[in-house]
C-alpha cells in the first residue's frame, strides 16, 4: 500500500504485531527524612502555612482569608464578629460609666468593676429611663414663659427654665431606698439619681456597690450670669484718685485748663490734623473690656471710659494724665456712656437694666432711669442743645425712649425697629436724628415726633453698629459688618453716597467704634487684627494703618482740640493715648 504523507496504515486484515515495551517509572520521595537539627526550608511555603497552627483541626467556619492577614509586626492579629451597634454601645457606656463587656470572655467585664456592680451590668442603653418616667420628669418643668414678658408673672424663661423638685428626689428618701436594695439599683432609682444630679444633688458609686446620695447644691453661679430679676441699684458710690481735689485757687478738674501751649477753648476744628505715630500714655485702671470712651464735651481735657466691669471712670488728658474719678453703682458691664452738652452731667446705662445720671465733679448720683419694659440700653446721647434736658436711649427691644432729666419721666418713644437698636445721630441744626438697628435698616426722624420722615432697608445693607458725624454736618459714617464704612447723606433725603466707601479693614463680629477727625479730613476706624486704620475722606484712600494691641481694637476717638492725638482701646480694658 502507497504510503500518504509518510503514514503507513495497515488494513484490518493484517495482523497487528505487539511489541514489549519496558514499562519502568522512576520513583519521586516527596517526604524524604530529614534530620532533627536542620533548620532550612527546602521549598516555598506560602503565607497561609506560616500561619496555621501546629497541630489541631483547621477553623470550622473561615473561608481562608482570615489567615493571610494574622500576621502582624506587632503580633497576630484576631477579627471579632461585633455589630457597630454593639460597639458604640459598649464605647459609651466605657466612656460614661468607667465600665464595659469583655467582648473576649462571657459575663465579665472590664474597667470599674464597681460601677458594674451597682448597675447590675447594665450598658447605657439599658439604664434609659422609660417613656414614663420622661414623660413625669418633663411635666415637672416650669413654663416657658412669654417671649413678649421680660420679668414678672410668666415671664420668658425658655430653655433656661428649671425642673420642680418631687418628693421622689429627697435625699433623705435616696438614701432609705438605697439601703433596703441589695447593691442593685432599679431604672426608675437611676434616673432619679441623674434628675438629682441635674437639681444640685451629687450622686456617687462606692466600689463595693453601696450607692451613697450626697444632699448639697453645687457651687452657686454668680448672679450677675442667671440672675434676671432687677438687682439692687441704691449702692451708688464714688471715689476721688486723684493728687488733689482743688487747685491753689479752689478750683476742681471741671476747670479747663490754660497753662498749657493750646488754647482749649477754641471752636474744635480749627486747627489741621495729622496721622498720629507714637503711643505716649496707657491707662490700664479697667479689668474688663472697654465699651466706650468720652472726651470731654469741646475742650476734651478730660476722658470718660465705661467698661464691662461695672466701673465707669474720669482721667486728666493733661499734667500727670492720672486717674481722678471712678463712678460706681451698676452691678453689671456698662455698655455706654456720655456727657451733657455742657459736660456737668454724664449718664451710663449698663445690662442691670438701669441707666444713671452723675454729677461729673462730685461723682453723686443724680437719677435713675428704666424703659417701661425694663430693656437693655445699647447707646445712650443727650441732645445737643444745651437749653435742652432729654437724652435719647436705644434699647434691646426695638425701642428709642426719650427721657426728661429734670422729672425722671418718659416723654416719647419712637417703635419703628424691628431689632435692637445700634445707633442714633443727631443731624440738620440737632433738629433730627438717624437709628440704624439689627434689623439692617436706617430710619430718620424728627424731634420728638415718633413717626420716621426715611425708611431705608436695601437687601444688600448690612448692620451697621457705630456712627460718626461729618464736622460740616452734611454726611454721616456708619460702620457697616461687612468690612467697610458707608456713608449716608445727613440732609433731607438721607441717600447714601456711593462713591464714599472705606475698605481695608475688618470689623466683622465686632463693634467697632468709627470716629472722623474734627477737621473733616481724616476717617479713623478700629480693627479685630489689633490696627488702627486712616483713611482720606475726600479720597477714600487707606491713608495709614498702625499696629496698637495684640487683640481687636474696638474704641477709637479723636481729641476735639489736638491736631494728631487719638485714644484707643480693646477688649483688654488697656486705654492707649497716641501722638
Amino acid at each position: 500500500m502507497t504510503p500518504l504523507l509518510g503514514l503507513e496504515y495497515a488494513s484490518s486484515d493484517e495482523e497487528v504485531s505487539h511489541n514489549t515495551v519496558d514499562s519502568t517509572v522512576a520513583k519521586v520521595n516527596l517526604a524524604p527524612d530529614v534530620a532533627d537539627a536542620c533548620t532550612a526550608l527546602t521549598h516555598n511555603v506560602p503565607n497561609s502555612g506560616l500561619a496555621r497552627p501546629v497541630q489541631g483541626p483547621s477553623l470550622p467556619h473561615s473561608n481562608g482569608g482570615t489567615l493571610k492577614r494574622k500576621m502582624a509586626l506587632t503580633g497576630d492579629a484576631e477579627e471579632t464578629a461585633i455589630s457597630d451597634s454593639t460597639f458604640t454601645t459598649n464605647q459609651r457606656t466605657y466612656e460614661s460609666l468607667g465600665y464595659t463587656r469583655d467582648p473576649t470572655v462571657h459575663g465579665a467585664f472590664v474597667g470599674d468593676l464597681g460601677k458594674a456592680q451597682a448597675y447590675g451590668g447594665k450598658d447605657i442603653v439599658q439604664t434609659r429611663p422609660s417613656r414614663e418616667q420622661s414623660l413625669a420628669f418633663k411635666r415637672r418643668r416650669q413654663k416657658r414663659g412669654d417671649a413678649s414678658i421680660v420679668h414678672g408673672e410668666g415671664a420668658y424663661k425658655g430653655p433656661w427654665a428649671k425642673h420642680e423638685a418631687s418628693p421622689s428626689e429627697d435625699p433623705s428618701s435616696e438614701d432609705q431606698a438605697s439601703d433596703n436594695q441589695d447593691n442593685q439599683p432599679p431604672e426608675d432609682q437611676i434616673f432619679q439619681g441623674e434628675a438629682a444630679s441635674r437639681e444640685g444633688h451629687v450622686v456617687k458609686y462606692q466600689r463595693n456597690g453601696e450607692q451613697v446620695v450626697v444632699s448639697g447644691k453645687k457651687s452657686a453661679v454668680s448672679k450677675l450670669v442667671s440672675d434676671y430679676q432687677d438687682a439692687p441699684t441704691n449702692n451708688e458710690s464714688t471715689i476721688f484718685h486723684g493728687s488733689a481735689q482743688y487747685d491753689y485757687q479752689g478750683r476742681t478738674y471741671m476747670h479747663v485748663p490754660r497753662d498749657l501751649d493750646i488754647n482749649l477753648q477754641k471752636e474744635p476744628g480749627t486747627q489741621t490734623n495729622y496721622i498720629p505715630k507714637k503711643l505716649i500714655h496707657t491707662w490700664n485702671t479697667h479689668t474688663g473690656a472697654i465699651n466706650a470712651i468720652r472726651f470731654f464735651p469741646n475742650s476734651g481735657h478730660l476722658l470718660l471710659s465705661a467698661s464691662a466691669d461695672t466701673k465707669v471712670k474720669l482721667y486728666d488728658v493733661y499734667h500727670d494724665r492720672e486717674l481722678l474719678r471712678t463712678y460706681s453703682g451698676h452691678t453689671k458691664s456698662v455698655s455706654d456712656t456720655t456727657f451733657s452738652p455742657t459736660g456737668t452731667h454724664l449718664l451710663s446705662g449698663s445690662h442691670d437694666r438701669f441707666m444713671k445720671l452723675w454729677d461729673t465733679e462730685t461723682g453723686g448720683c443724680i437719677s435713675r432711669f428704666q424703659t417701661p419694659s425694663k430693656a437693655l440700653p445699647h447707646v445712650l446721647r443727650f441732645h445737643p442743645s444745651t437749653d435742652t434736658h432729654t437724652f435719647l436711649v436705644g434699647t434691646s427691644d426695638k425701642k428709642i425712649v426719650q427721657f426728661d432729666t429734670r422729672s425722671g419721666e418718659m416723654t416719647q418713644e419712637y417703635d419703628h425697629h424691628l431689632q435692637a437698636v445700634n445707633t442714633i445721630t443727631f443731624c440738620d441744626d440737632n433738629r433730627r436724628f438717624i437709628t440704624t438697628s439689627d434689623d439692617k435698616s436706617l430710619r430718620a426722624w424728627e424731634y420728638d415726633i415718633p413717626v420716621p420722615i426715611k425708611y431705608i432697608a436695601e437687601p444688600y445693607m448690612y448692620p451697621m453698629i457705630r456712627a460718626a458725624a461729618h464736622p460740616n454736618g452734611k454726611s454721616v459714617a456708619f460702620q457697616s459688618l461687612d468690612n467697610q464704612i458707608v456713608v449716608y447723606a445727613s440732609t433731607d433725603r438721607f441717600r447714601q453716597n456711593r462713591k464714599k466707601s472705606f475698605r481695608g479693614h475688618n470689623n466683622a463680629g465686632q463693634a467697632i467704634d468709627v470716629d472722623i477727625s474734627p477737621d473733616g479730613q481724616f476717617v479713623v476706624s478700629g480693627d479685630s487684627g489689633g490696627y488702627v486704620c486712616f483713611w482720606d475722606w475726600k479720597t477714600c484712600k487707606m491713608w495709614h494703618k498702625i499696629k496698637a494691641d495684640e487683640g481687636p481694637v474696638v474704641r477709637v476717638a479723636w481729641h476735639p482740640q489736638e491736631s494728631s492725638k487719638l485714644v484707643t482701646a480693646g477688649l483688654e480694658g488697656t486705654i492707649k493715648y497716641w501722638d
